[in-house]
């Protein structure tokens, strides 16, 4: 009876230290628990607090919630205070919008962005715009100065010539950061375009471009001054019907060998010869080639010969679409002819093939056969040329480029091409140059009989391959589970 009780009271001593002891295990399961609870809350209040450049991470295709460099950096050479006003509705929230302005928001102490509900405001807008304001449009504002954003500036629909379809593109942060890049610029580049010889409208994709990166259009006619004037940045010339005068050619001479900047986009015309200007080339050693040119070789056009696909040669203009494979066409373009002397005044911006040649025939060409006559090539389509004192001419041989058609045939790259001409003449911003990302998706299409084997292997073998493992290993550790025992 006593060794009963002997052997009672060391069991539960055992039981009672056992208990101890899963209690202590307890304790401190729980303890630890607690304490990486308390880690996790601290670093999750920690992450809420960082800016959202350093907690969201763009794995889009087209880079849809990217900051670019160029709204970097006007972004920190800000050194007034931006206000950007979000006109929405509670609920109404745009995702790509939010995400977009909580990085403009994190990037500088100078921008604050803040939400405008239109049903508490309902006149808020009205001061900025007349027009019917929709929900995720936008206000920038630093002191007297605003520019209005529509929703529909933001995200832009595109109408496809070919498919009829339409395209959609956000175009938020080429927006925003213009707009803010308007509101802290006090003057403005001055853009002057020159009239009274049949010369066309702007194509208004291109014009709208013009006015996106801030600078300010003008008419001028040099038949009614002594000079151009004196705050023109850069006088264009654009598709001219009929030629300059002698009076009008030694004003535009003047004015970009004492440092003026002239862009020049004409080609051949039907009627008549642009004699006086094409002379202001000659004046630098090159000269234009009668005709129209036509590509022999097939690599260097696209729809018809006279649409051409030019060598890009790389310089500040071209590189930016040589870097991300756009392709520019000029139809309907002059030849160019670079000759010795022009030194290093010409740089060759465009070039055609060894195949091309320019039709005598121009608007009247029959074939787009070579024929007794035509003007060997190769061509330069585009040039720029150094003038005088810091003085620059950019000549586009080809004053159909920038139409709808041909711009569209090249996914906008003749705008680009002609914007980044204009930019570098203007003395470019770094507000310029941010392309509008698109939203269309190419989708992957595939056989029926890929689709049926890719049914098999996802209902079928993958998951009786996953089972078959399963059992494999099961079995295998009852197998030493029993050789153990």
């Amino acid at each position: 009876m006593k060794r009963w009780n002997l052997f009672s009271a060391g069991k539960d001593r055992a039981g009672r230290a056992a208990s101890r002891l899963a209690f202590q295990g307890g304790s401190y399961s729980l303890a630890v628990a607690a304490i990486l609870l308390a880690i996790l809350i601290a670093v999750n209040v920690l992450v809420s607090a960082l800016p959202a450049s350093m907690t969201r991470y763009d794995i889009s295709a087209s880079k849809l919630y990217s900051i670019t460099s160029n709204t970097k950096v006007v972004v920190n050479a800000l050194q007034e205070d931006v206000t950007i006003y979000w006109i929405v509705q509670s609920g109404a929230e745009d995702d790509v919008i939010e995400t977009l302005l909580s990085k403009y928001d994190s990037l500088s102490d100078h921008i604050s962005v803040v939400k405008e509900n239109p049903d508490v405001y309902p006149t808020f807008a009205e001061q900025y715009t007349d027009e019917t304001v929709q929900n995720n449009s936008l206000v920038v504002e630093c002191g007297d100065r605003s520019r209005y954003i529509a929703y529909d500036d933001i995200y832009v629909q595109e109408t496809d010539i070919y498919s009829y379809s339409y395209s959609t593109s956000f175009d938020g942060e080429g927006a925003i950061t213009s707009a803010i890049d308007y509101v802290v610029t006090d003057e403005l580049p001055q853009l002057y375009l020159l009239e009274g010889h049949g010369e066309q409208d702007l194509p208004a994709t291109f014009s709208d471009q013009i006015e996106k990166e801030n600078i300010e259009q003008n008419t001028l006619s040099l038949l009614t001054v002594d000079a151009v004037p004196e705050d023109a940045d850069c006088v264009m010339i654009y598709e001219p019907s009929s030629d300059i005068s002698e009076e009008e050619k030694a004003m535009l001479s003047d004015y970009t060998e004492n440092g003026g900047k002239l862009l020049v986009i004409a080609g051949p015309v039907q009627d008549g010869e642009l004699t006086n200007l094409n002379s202001l080339l000659a004046d630098y050693g090159a000269e234009t080639c009668d005709g129209v040119v036509v590509e022999g070789d097939r690599a260097y056009y696209t729809a018809q010969p006279y649409v051409l696909l030019p060598q890009m040669n790389s310089s500040a203009i071209t590189d930016p679409l040589i870097e991300e494979h756009y392709y520019p066409n000029m139809p309907i373009s002059q030849g160019l002819l670079v000759t010795e002397s022009a030194g290093d005044n010409v740089t060759e911006l465009l070039t055609t093939s060894d195949a091309a040649f320019s039709k005598i025939a121009g608007y009247d060409l029959t074939t787009y056969e070579k024929e007794d006559g035509d003007i060997d090539g190769p061509f330069a389509l585009a040039v720029s040329i150094t003038c005088g004192t810091d003085g620059q001419i950019i000549w586009f041989s080809s004053a159909a480029f920038l139409d709808d058609m041909y711009n569209a045939l090249s996914s906008g790259s003749n705008s680009d091409l002609a914007m980044n001409a204009l930019s570098s003449l203007i003395g470019e911003t770094e507000a310029m140059a941010i392309r509008s990302k698109s939203l269309n998706y190419n989708y992957l299409s595939i056989s029926g009989s890929t689709a049926s084997l890719l049914k098999i292997l996802m209902i079928g073998v993958f998951p009786i391959g996953y089972l078959g493992v399963g059992v494999y290993i099961i079995l295998k550790r009852r197998k030493k589970q029993n050789e153990a025992g």
